[in-house]
């Protein structure tokens, strides 16, 4: 049983005539009367009576003709789906980020609800560790990580340059300082994130090359929560700048540059290698391909091997 000869069945109950069903589907009669004669077969059941000259249905008929009509009509609903998705009007994407890497995402995202305002777009927030994870089980589809993850089945395409940027209150005696060395932060009290992560060693190994005491007097869970401890004057913080961008602006913090501790992050959008990626999730590249062009001096779009 497929759907061309319940569409058959269906056209032949509705017009009440094998040769008006024909005319309908633009196939002969025989062609039409073959197709019910291998449904009836494949059903065991007489879908009409033969005695009847309107193409009355036999109670077999009627029972199939309610299923046959739901099926006809999820095709119609399943084709009308498709175009909406590729014309945009309708889908859904889901992208993993972390606390820190959600950030990027905001001005493409408020793009990108500008241009398919009827698009749900969802980013679940996840550990970086688990993204790639996250991705190659098919939860979401897009990932934004700071790090080159190493699984060959993944795909990535570097789309901005950060730094780790060291933040002080204005009332701090480093905030007139504009820039310092790592020698000279021997004395503070750094505020950390308590997830250990691959940039969090390369200041450690920084700090021990110059023979400088590293001082993590205090962990917190989040960026946020270590942006506000600083401002109420705890010590001091080296977190992403792009997370700092509002604070800096409004005064609230102060960024100091550390002449002998440069350490950029480049964040990556990551997908599968060989996926055919939705629609939706294609046209999301392109307006990060996009930021890239128009934002060259913070904006990447390279993709990597």
């Amino acid at each position: 049983m497929d759907l061309f000869q319940l569409e058959v069945f269906v056209t032949v109950a509705r017009e009440g005539s094998f040769s008006r069903a024909a005319e309908k589907l633009y196939r002969t009669q025989p062609a039409i009367s073959q197709a019910i004669r291998k449904l009836e077969s494949e059903l065991g059941e007489a879908l009409f009576d033969r005695s009847s000259r309107d193409g009355h249905m036999t109670e077999a008929g009627r029972v199939l003709h309610e299923y046959a009509q739901k099926l006809l009509n999820l095709r119609s609903e399943a084709a009308t789906a498709l175009v909406e998705m590729r014309e945009m009007r309708k889908g859904r994407l889901k992208i993993a980020a972390n606390e820190y890497t959600c950030l990027y995402l905001l001005p493409i995202m408020a793009e990108y609800r500008r241009l398919y305002p009827l698009v749900k777009t969802t980013v679940e927030r996840s550990l970086a560790s688990r993204i790639a994870h996250e991705i190659l089980e098919h939860n979401v589809e897009l990932g934004v990580l700071s790090f080159h993850p190493e699984d060959p089945l993944l795909k990535t395409v570097v789309v901005y340059r950060d730094e780790l940027a060291l933040v002080v209150y204005p009332r701090h005696t480093l905030a007139k300082a504009g820039h310092v060395r790592i020698k000279q932060l021997g004395v503070e009290s750094f505020v950390a994130h308590h997830v250990p992560s691959p940039f969090r060693d390369k200041v450690i190994q920084a700090f021990k090359r110059t023979k400088t005491p590293l001082n993590m007097d205090t962990e917190l869970p989040t960026i946020e929560a270590i942006k506000k401890f600083v401002m109420m004057e705890n010590g001091v913080a080296l977190v992403p700048a792009l997370t700092v961008e509002g604070e800096l602006a409004r005064g609230e913090l102060v960024r100091v540059k550390v002449a002998d501790l440069r350490l950029e992050r480049k964040l990556r959008l990551v997908y599968r290698r060989n996926a055919s990626l939705s629609h939706a999730a294609q046209a999301f590249l392109k307006l990060a391909e996009a930021a890239a062009a128009k934002h060259p001096d913070r904006y990447l779009f390279e993709p990597e091997r």
